[in-house]
């Protein structure tokens, strides 16, 4: 669904506070390893905004989601599950449900650099990254030298697993809902597929934007 920015955040074990803890199971697809109802099975998903009731305790707080029609429902609301799908059914994990890892970084280097061999201005939201960083230096894709640090963003530690192999969620532009296949044939054939990076907690901390970020070993 749609993404929420954050002026500041905890960082737990399990990613992000809040982030990611609750997912719809489509029907009959059990035995698929991915049962997730996501923007590749419906690309106006991004249009649903869900929020906590209560922000400051996310863990806890109820969450409801805004419908592109402008109703605010529970998001164990079953007239929400029957307006995704036939069959589609929500599920809540406390230690989130993710495509690989728990965190996940891009620079506004690198979005820059895929514009660039796209020959277009790309939202760093379709990437759906938890962490935007500006790095120092020239570099177009600088996050790719740090798999294998660790990187101290304000009051967390992370390391940087591996590099992040992108799906057909990145064609998505969030503001026109209009899908352009040369975005993730650019990152297959110029990336090997892969855009940002993949992370895991060292040490957990809050984030704020504006932080420093920093290589830690």
């Amino acid at each position: 669904m749609a993404a929420e920015p954050l002026d500041e955040v905890d960082v737990s074990w399990y990613g992000l506070a809040g982030d990611r803890r609750w997912a719809f199971v489509r029907d009959g697809v059990v035995r698929s390893g991915f049962p997730w109802l996501t923007i590749r099975e419906r690309f106006d998903l991004w249009r649903y905004e869900p929020a906590f009731v209560d922000p400051g305790r996310p863990d806890a707080s109820r969450t409801i989601v805004r419908t592109p029609a402008g109703a605010e429902l529970d998001v164990v609301d079953p007239a929400l599950a029957a307006e995704l799908g036939a069959g589609a059914r929500p599920i809540k994990q406390d230690r989130g449900v993710f495509d690989s890892m728990p965190l996940s970084l891009i620079t506004t280097e690198a979005v820059a650099g895929l514009g660039a061999l796209v020959g277009s201005e790309l939202d760093a939201r379709r990437f759906r990254a938890n962490l935007l960083v500006e790095a120092a230096g020239d570099a177009d894709f600088p996050e790719d030298a740090w798999v294998g640090s660790v990187l101290r963003v304000g009051g967390m530690r992370m390391r940087i697993d591996r590099r992040d192999e992108r799906c057909v969620v990145v064609n998505v532009d969030l503001a026109t809902a209009e899908r352009d296949p040369a975005i993730l044939r650019t990152i297959a054939q110029e990336r090997e597929a892969c855009m940002g990076v993949y992370g895991s907690t060292v040490e957990p901390g809050r984030v704020a934007v504006g932080d420093p970020v920093m290589l830690d070993g």
